[in-house]
């Protein structure tokens, strides 16, 4: 094992990665916003921005907020819509040379079932089903709160997009997690992304009101990374497609415990915002940390069995 070349690539749902580092949906743009700030052809994948059937403007007012050791957001999806995505980004990102993951919202089961149907025909070789979105028909509440609701969007976006492989993009609000993804699980997820932002407040004490127009936003950085690697852990328990884990990824060491913890990939977001150049770093990071430990394959690397294929 001393001395062999080591190989990072994996396959997730029959799409192959040539490294388990791939681009956070919201952070990364279409990836063209990145040019010439890291090497965006050596990352394993790449995740759109979240699209929607129909083009939206995104939220008013303030969108982004720090907080110690993290990032709050309230972006609001804004995107050109599936259609102008397809025609005019999708080309672009294909030159790129990583894998293209779309990720899909919407606010009703049918926008999903229609935006389903584009991205099938298109060239994308996977979908991000984000459940995370307010759901307008049942009040607001996030498909991804209710396992019966999750499980059927998941199941009418599988029937709508049959030729691409589906992910899950779960979301940490949820009162029962584990209920939740095997919902999806049941209803034809290949594999399942872990976690998305945290619900959060800020309050501007000078103006005496929420700092976000909508008062709630979602946080992401540091501060929430031993919360999503605990739900990994426990989730891994839970199923057995493959998981990519998100939250709060820094450094090769963050990614490593994800990684460790039973992740067949992981997704680095909000740190790409303070160092763009990081996901190319924590490649090289974990490539020198398997090389140190005698380890030439991602297998070899996990304490739990990788689920992949």
């Amino acid at each position: 094992m001393k001395g062999s070349e080591v190989d990072l690539s994996l396959t997730i749902a029959g799409v192959k990665f040539r490294n388990p580092v791939i681009a956070a949906s919201g952070t990364f743009g279409y990836g063209r916003e990145y040019s010439g700030l890291l090497d965006i052809s050596g990352l394993g994948g790449i995740c759109t921005k979240g699209l929607t059937l129909s083009s939206r403007p995104g939220n008013e007012g303030t969108r982004l907020h720090e907080t110690p050791s993290g990032l709050m957001n309230s972006i609001g999806l804004e995107n050109p819509g599936i259609e102008a995505f397809i025609e005019k980004e999708l080309p672009r990102l294909r030159k790129l040379g990583p894998a293209v993951i779309a990720n899909l919202s919407g606010s009703t089961i049918e926008e999903y079932i229609e935006g389903a149907k584009l991205l099938d025909k298109s060239s994308v070789d996977m979908i991000e089903l984000n459940i995370s979105c307010p759901n307008v028909a049942e009040g607001g509440m996030a498909f991804g709160l209710d396992p019966e609701i999750a499980g059927a969007v998941t199941r009418q976006v599988r029937k709508a997009a049959p030729d691409k492989p589906l992910m899950v993009k779960l979301s940490p609000n949820a009162a029962d997690l584990h209920e939740v993804a095997r919902s999806c699980v049941d209803a034809g997820a290949d594999a399942l992304s872990l976690v998305n932002t945290f619900k959060a407040l800020a309050i501007d004490i000078n103006r005496r009101k929420p700092v976000f127009e909508n008062t709630f936003s979602g946080l992401s950085g540091p501060a929430i990374r031993p919360l999503a690697l605990r739900m990994v852990w426990e989730l891994y328990e839970t199923v057995r497609i493959p998981i990519v884990g998100m939250g709060g990824i820094a450094s090769a060491a963050d990614a490593l415990e994800f990684l460790l913890a039973g992740a067949t990939a992981i997704q680095i977001g909000s740190s790409t915002f303070a160092h763009p150049p990081l996901m190319n770093e924590v490649i090289r990071g974990i490539k020198e940390y398997m090389k140190k430990n005698n380890f030439n394959s991602l297998e070899q690397l996990s304490i739990r069995p990788q689920i992949s294929g």
